[in-house]
């Protein structure tokens, strides 16, 4: 019996209009945020970290990506909102899913676009109160998510 109500429920899913569809399966899938965090690093290996107003420790420029936004798109404009630094993105994202808080974010590599002086970063929003370079060797205590990240990433590149 419940085989069979199962069937018949996906017979009538699949007559229904794709807009009917979509708004089934939002309506009972779970919903996640989807963010993009960007890696910024100097030619000498230094990474730019910034420290956001609401948070203790360190973390990257990153945010949610807007609706129909792509997901690079995304990285490249936070980057430039929160730190005031246009970056070229290097290679493929790392996706990472954190099931708990129900967050999906894409994290990138990235480089000062050429001719942009490293220097130049600064605050750029009123949710970062510092941004700094940190060698690799002297890194502060970072965010969460931006130590797992940044692991992720690092244990991606060996």
């Amino acid at each position: 019996m419940r085989h069979r109500l199962h069937v018949l429920l996906l017979q009538v899913y699949q007559r229904l209009p794709t807009w009917a569809r979509r708004r089934i399966v939002r309506t009972v899938s779970p919903s996640f945020t989807v963010g993009a965090m960007c890696f910024i690093e100097r030619e000498d290996g230094a990474l730019l970290l910034v420290r956001q107003v609401y948070r203790r420790h360190w973390g990257v420029p990153g945010g949610l990506l807007e609706r129909r936004e792509d997901s690079d798109d995304a990285a490249r404009r936070e980057v430039f909102e929160e730190v005031e630094l246009a970056v070229e993105l290097v290679g493929e994202p790392t996706v990472v899913v954190d099931a708990e808080p129900q967050r999906v974010d894409v994290v990138y590599r990235a480089r000062p676009a050429d001719g942009v002086d490293p220097a130049t970063a600064r605050p750029g929003s009123p949710e970062i109160t510092e941004v700094r370079w940190f060698p690799r060797a002297e890194l502060p205590e970072l965010q969460h998510e931006t130590a797992t990240a940044l692991e992720l990433i690092e244990r991606r590149d060996r």
